[in-house]
């Protein structure tokens, strides 16, 4: 059983879990379903609270495909949730990304 087998499963048990859905996400990335991943980490974005890694991973992910501006998106989106909770580190992080992509793709 793989390991993507393996987090569906559990999955399928509790199919809220946030942490399991994250890393289904992440398991689709591997395998190169990128768009099966942006669904799953979007769907997290949309979540109550929204899980901010999502945003970051949505963010990387859409740089690596030279969707620039959707990366951007996210990383403000992602910026301003994290704030709201409290995370000031995951809102540096984001922010140091964000200006990484400098004009790149304007």
């Amino acid at each position: 059983m793989s390991r993507r087998e393996k987090i569906e499963a559990m999955l399928a048990d509790d199919p809220r879990d946030t942490f399991l859905r994250y890393s289904l996400a992440l398991e689709f990335r591997k395998e190169g379903a990128h768009e099966e991943s942006l669904e799953r980490l979007d769907e997290l974005t949309r979540d109550d609270p929204p899980y901010v890694p999502a945003f970051f991973m949505t963010g990387q992910l859409l740089a690596e495909l030279q969707r620039i501006p959707q990366a951007r998106d996210y990383l403000r989106r992602g910026i301003e949730e994290a704030r709201s909770q409290g995370d000031a580190h995951a809102a540096g992080e984001m922010s140091e990304f964000l200006a990484s992509l400098g004009a790149f793709g304007e």
